[in-house]
């Protein structure tokens, strides 16, 4: 099952009022495990930036100056995140800004059936708590010292963890966190299987003597559909 966890940066709250996404940020997630990839990406909004956006995520106007506009990016961002779950905070304000630039370019809106939105998670598991992304990493013990500013590619790896908890931390991966960065290099490779079976383990003693305890047993035993191999391997 594949996942991407996403979030995005703007120039303020209501893209119907001239505002627009100005930074995109996702990574891949692969079982609930993080496999490393991901899709990051500044983008020119062709506007000013005010200064109480810019507060928020230090992206000046002049650095995004020289940077592609939406257009430019579109069908690059599509391309990676599929048609794949969306993992997003808050869905509603990351979908509605992405939905009203992809509307600009004849693009289909992104389906609420495809969001999970983590805050709706967060609310749930925690009702009454506090469920905002630096709360939840305090909560859940996650380190969000790298986040000075908001930044949408830090934020995506750091709601990644913070997904994994809410679905229940260690679990949901059965521990396999560790293997996360062998998933890309593993991708496409067969996996090589044994040509010839191990020898048993048992002693031919322990063998006879498991043979004669299937002799007592009445009825029809499981056991007895292998009588004939364990017979076999008892004969050498």
């Amino acid at each position: 099952m594949r996942e991407i966890v996403l979030d995005t940066e703007t120039t303020g709250l209501d893209p119907l009022t001239g505002d627009r996404v100005v930074e995109i940020g996702c990574v891949e997630l692969l079982n609930r495990i993080p496999t490393g990839a991901h899709y990051h990406v500044y983008i020119n909004p062709e506007r000013d930036m005010p200064e109480g956006a810019f507060r928020v995520h230090g992206l000046s106007r002049e650095f995004l100056s020289d940077k592609p506009k939406f257009a430019e990016v579109a069908d690059a961002f599509l391309e990676f995140i599929g048609h794949d779950a969306l993992v997003i905070h808050n869905a509603a304000f990351d979908v509605g800004f992405l939905d009203h630039e992809l509307g600009k370019l004849g693009h289909p809106k992104i389906g609420r059936d495809r969001v999970v939105d983590t805050l709706m998670l967060a609310r749930r598991k925690n009702p009454g708590g506090q469920n905002s992304l630096d709360a939840l990493c305090s909560r859940y013990g996650i380190d969000n010292s790298k986040r000075t500013k908001h930044g949408a590619l830090l934020d995506s790896e750091i709601l990644a963890e913070v997904y994994l908890e809410l679905l229940g931390g260690r679990q949901a991966t059965l521990g396999l966190s560790h293997l996360a960065g062998r998933t890309e290099a593993a991708r496409g490779k067969a996996v090589a299987q044994r040509q010839t079976p191990l020898a048993p383990r048992l002693t031919e003693a322990e063998i006879a003597s498991h043979l004669s305890f299937i002799a007592t047993l009445s009825g029809t035993p499981l056991w007895r559909d292998y009588l004939a191999d364990a017979e076999a391997v008892a004969a050498g």
